[in-house]
């Protein structure tokens, strides 16, 4: 039953593809609206973020930057920019998520369409942006002189198995959001403490011997860690990522996506009278 039941909701999807590609464009197209400076604050805003953490960790604490193998590269700005990216591209995904069904309550309240395209196409906008974000890294690491144009391909894969992982949260968030409105704040705390438990602004060698080899374990296998530390290894150090790395990814990314769309498949006849 609930085979078919999935089966279902995946058909329904698919028969929506048409109202899922014009609200991605719907949302490429208004994003930056009216702005002077367009789509470059897709570009601006990791930059600066690189800016201010490697001015408060690099030059005030002093931290230092893993060498990159065989890239060889040592700058810290650089391996923030490969896990500011990243993790951009999965916090934003989680956050718009969350709000996709509340901003759009009239839309679900009048028209019969599959729910799901809501989330979905902000996932596929979440990866457009992450794909100009992409370029500003390919060119700076090529400068810096990392082999990451071989690479590329498996950046590729990393992103797609990065945007089911996320995707599955978000459907998650975007129905549990309209029972529960207090969810957004919640998030808010829970996505902060994720940031900070994952090797985005230190190296995680650091950490080893000052906790338990239990939560050394945990903050290892952490999926945005090994999301980061894959992503990391095809581009800042430009070689293959592990192959447990991959695999758990790939897991990852299936169990949260199952649970997501099951999820909401639950709860998505309610949404209409809920809100």
């Amino acid at each position: 039953m609930v085979t078919w039941r999935s089966m279902q909701q995946i058909r329904e999807i698919a028969a929506s593809r048409n109202l899922l590609w014009n609200l991605t464009l719907r949302e490429l197209r208004s994003k930056y609206r009216r702005s002077v400076l367009g789509w470059s604050w897709s570009l601006l805003n990791p930059l600066a973020q690189m800016a201010i953490y490697t001015f408060v960790f690099g030059l005030l604490f002093g931290a230092k930057a893993p060498v990159g193998d065989p890239s060889g590269i040592t700058t810290y700005g650089l391996y923030l920019l490969t896990g500011i990216i990243p993790w951009g591209f999965f916090a934003l995904i989680c956050s718009v998520g969350l709000q996709s069904i509340l901003s759009n309550t009239n839309l679900v309240r009048k028209v019969a369409f599959a729910r799901e395209s809501l989330v979905l196409s902000q996932v596929l906008f979440c990866f457009v942006q992450f794909s100009i974000e992409m370029s500003l890294v390919c060119l700076v690491l090529l400068i810096a002189g990392s082999a990451i144009l071989p690479w590329l391909p498996m950046t590729l894969l990393l992103m797609v198995l990065m945007a089911c992982f996320a995707g599955g949260i978000a459907l998650v968030l975007s129905v549990s959001a309209v029972f529960f409105r207090d969810l957004p704040y919640l998030w808010t705390i829970i996505n902060q403490l994720w940031f900070f438990a994952t090797p985005v602004i230190y190296d995680p060698k650091i950490i080893e011997g000052k906790v338990s080899a239990f939560v050394e374990d945990i903050l290892y296998w952490n999926p945005t860690a090994v999301f980061i530390r894959a992503f990391r290894a095809t581009t800042y150090h430009g070689t293959a990522p592990k192959l447990q790395d991959i695999g758990a990814l790939v897991v990852a990314a299936a169990i949260s996506l199952i649970i997501g769309l099951a999820t909401f498949n639950k709860l998505k006849r309610r949404l209409a009278e809920e809100l």
